[in-house]
């Protein structure tokens, strides 16, 4: 269920939004948002199954759907899915750049291959989909949303793959809302902090030590999916409109401190799930 809505019902009526990573998580908790004030929802990922889930309940909450297989490494499918969501849906008029990988690994364990992995998806994915949605932003004069983290900006154990990866989709965005003002193309960052009913949380262990995370979020608290969609629809909005090249966190308060509570007891549960 979604938290109580601020903005009008139709703020985006008529108009596309575009998410890729959109078949869970966050990126869907997103797209939701959206949804529910009137736009077109376009979604791409690389599981059919996953895509269907979500297309159907985008669908019953009111929006029209177009969901197709793409991987955001591959430029050419990426382009192929923005092609066919104009002709189903109109012009892009947000992209929302989501789409990413991650599993902690310490980096004297970390093959190159598997660097390679997560900067693919993160930073070139991100970079392919501004790139193949230009066309159609610069049409709408539109906004662009990268989904960061805190890692890029303060390191994390166990992170450094992800690190760089996130650090590089910023740099992006503050390049980009350089050179595609011009053009009426603002870019920003939602940088999320743990947010909860997600696969990540789900993977951080039993719920004793989701407890002990809690307790190290100035909040004390969770984050929800909605309350990032919210953060989105908000910058994709006319409240925004003066905003671009701007990181905006939504943690909690989270990295406040620091990584030390958090690589400690991400210690704790990597021990745990070893034993």
């Amino acid at each position: 269920m979604l938290i109580q809505n601020f903005f009008p019902k139709d703020l985006y009526a008529g108009k596309t939004v575009f998410v890729t990573g959109g078949g869970s998580g966050i990126n869907l908790g997103v797209a939701k948002n959206f949804a529910v004030l009137g736009a077109n929802i376009a979604i791409c990922g690389r599981t059919r199954e996953k895509l269907e889930v979500a297309s159907g309940e985008l669908v019953a909450l009111g929006a029209k759907v177009c969901a197709e297989t793409a991987d955001v490494r591959d430029y050419a499918a990426v382009e192929a899915a923005m092609a066919k969501s104009r002709a189903e849906l109109g012009p892009i008029s947000v992209l929302v750049a989501g789409a990413a990988g991650n599993f902690p690994c310490a980096a004297e364990q970390l093959t190159p291959n598997g660097f390679k992995s997560v900067v693919d998806i993160d930073l070139l994915g991100t970079f392919n989909a501004s790139r193949a949605a230009f066309e159609q932003l610069r049409e709408t004069k539109g906004s662009i949303i990268f989904i960061s983290a805190g890692q890029a900006f303060i390191p994390y154990a166990w992170q450094a793959h992800v690190g760089a990866a996130k650090a590089g989709v910023d740099n992006l965005m503050r390049n980009l809302a350089m050179e595609w003002g011009r053009f009426g193309i603002r870019v920003n960052s939602i940088a999320p902090g743990p947010i909860g009913g997600t696969e990540g949380m789900r993977r951080l262990g039993p719920e004793e030590l989701h407890e002990q995370f809690k307790r190290a979020i100035p909040l004390g608290r969770f984050g929800t999916v909605d309350e990032i969609g919210q953060v989105a629809a908000f910058l994709a909005s006319p409240l925004a409109t003066f905003i671009t090249g701007s990181l905006i966190v939504a943690d909690g308060g989270q990295n406040l401190p620091g990584s030390g509570v958090w690589i400690s007891l991400l210690a704790s549960a990597m021990a745990k799930a070893k034993s």
